[in-house]
């Protein structure tokens, strides 16, 4: 049964304008482009900051504008702040000949709105505007100064927070709108490693190259080979039997290629990694000082492994689950071999204990690993006041427990140290938004509903 709202209904009177303001927003292509001096994530960007900035200005809130890398509306006074983290950025439309409406038109159909950014994240930067229109309208006095973070970059990393929150300082608590309902209270660590050694003169392969990104599950492998034709023979007796591979002559050298299943790095289990499927292969053939270090050691210490058992680093915790590894690019490029894995650790575990494992498995292959990128976990504890709050606020609009998860992918909660979760737009019931394929949409009740929430939540922290 549904509880009582203590505030969230206050969204309704707002409705109607906030749809003609999202229409204005969805028709300015945002899409990130070449840096400018004055916007460093490209005009269309900022035109739309701008809009959204001049709405909140009319709307009579105090505004800021971080040098079009980020802007707030903000309601209260000092400087310590609760956020509603958006982003105005979007990714581009792609082929317009498969969507069904004009892509940057908000289009009905049904009870659905159609139009790149609806649901990614321009609905919900809208639902974060109004909210705060609706605490002043209602002349809520809070104790925090609550501000709507729009940012502009989201879509190429995020490094618009950092410059903002350089700016204008961390909050103490808050979240974002562009994940899933419910309360995403933890995300993993996120570490990026190459590992390389140089191509060796003995070394039977010419060239290898498996996929693009090193957070994708690779789904083709290939491999050029210089090798004898028994060797060659050897391999195709061996693919004979097997499913997903293939194997010709080509200019006096062999080409082999392996095929996959591509996923998320974050959950490679979910994939079939090509690229690991041939280089077990290669292993089963050819000996060390053929195959080479890198390839041995990936081979032999990676293989179709996705949690790092064989590479010493297999653990989990109650709190966000097992560490996963992903082997995402491997290539030969000149002198040198190198293979680039993602790996999302445990919100508990020591990121320089993981390093010195790896590298002292590589060491003994003479494979040098090296540190690329990383993000550290977010974690807040489910009994912290935070989300206490946001489950209260769940439940009253809709009456129901509000699951409270982790993730091993990344949200734009990870820019604002420790203090801000995921928590919405999308409902676990509802059919998938398309949020970065042709024909985005949005459906109206759950906006309406998470409009609800979103308020609700809003004036729940902000006279905490």
């Amino acid at each position: 049964m549904q509880s009582q709202l203590l505030f969230g209904h206050h969204i309704e009177p707002y409705f109607d304008t906030m749809i003609k303001d999202l229409e204005t927003l969805i028709s300015i292509p945002s899409v990130c482009s070449k840096k400018t001096p004055e916007a460093p994530f490209g005009k269309s960007c900022a035109e739309a900051l701008d809009f959204i900035l001049n709405t909140a200005e009319r709307l009579g809130l105090d505004i800021t504008n971080t040098g079009y890398y980020a802007g707030d509306a903000r309601l209260g006074h000092g400087s310590t702040y609760i956020d509603i983290l958006t982003h105005i950025d979007v990714v581009p439309a792609g082929d317009v000949k498969n969507w069904d409406s004009d892509p940057f038109t908000l289009t009905r159909r049904g009870e659905y709105l159609y139009g790149r950014g609806t649901a990614d994240d321009k609905g919900a930067a809208i639902a974060a505007l109004y909210s705060l229109k609706a605490l002043k309208d209602a002349k809520i006095e809070g104790n925090y100064c609550l501000r709507a973070v729009f940012g502009c970059g989201e879509e190429i990393g995020s490094d618009d927070l950092d410059v903002y929150y350089g700016q204008q300082g961390y909050p103490c608590m808050g979240f974002t709108p562009d994940c899933s309902y419910g309360i995403c209270c933890s995300e993993k660590g996120i570490l990026r490693i190459d590992f390389a050694a140089p191509h060796t003169e003995h070394s039977v392969i010419e060239s290898f190259q498996a996929g693009t990104a090193v957070n994708s599950v690779p789904n083709t492998a290939c491999a050029l080979l210089s090798c004898s034709q028994e060797k060659y023979r050897q391999l195709k007796s061996l693919i004979a039997a097997l499913d997903g591979f293939t194997l010709e002559e080509k200019e006096g050298l062999v080409q082999i290629s392996a095929n996959g299943r591509s996923a998320h790095g974050a959950e490679p289990e979910l994939g079939e990694n090509a690229a690991s499927k041939l280089l077990l292969l290669l292993h089963q053939i050819f000996p060390a000082e053929e195959l080479g270090p890198l390839f041995s050691f990936a081979a032999e210490k990676i293989g179709m492994e996705y949690q790092g058992k064989s590479l010493g680093v297999m653990m989990s915790d109650k709190q966000s689950g097992p560490l996963t590894l992903n082997l995402g690019i491997a290539s030969v490029q000149g002198a040198t071999e190198t293979i680039s894995v993602d790996i999302r650790y445990p919100v508990t575990a020591d990121k320089e204990q993981i390093i010195t494992a790896l590298t002292s498995a590589a060491s003994a292959y003479q494979v040098k690993a090296t540190e690329v990128h990383h993000m550290a976990p977010l974690y807040i504890p489910r009994e912290s006041r935070l989300i206490s709050c946001l489950s209260a606020s769940y439940q009253a609009v809709t009456g129901k427990e509000c699951n409270i998860y982790s993730t091993g992918g990344g949200t734009y909660a990870r820019h604002a140290k420790n203090t801000v979760v995921a928590f919405g737009p999308v409902f676990p019931e509802e059919p998938s938004t398309n949020a970065h394929g042709p024909n985005e949409r949005l459906n109206l009740d759950s906006f309406r509903k998470h409009s609800q929430i979103c308020l609700e939540a809003m004036y729940r922290l902000f006279i905490s």
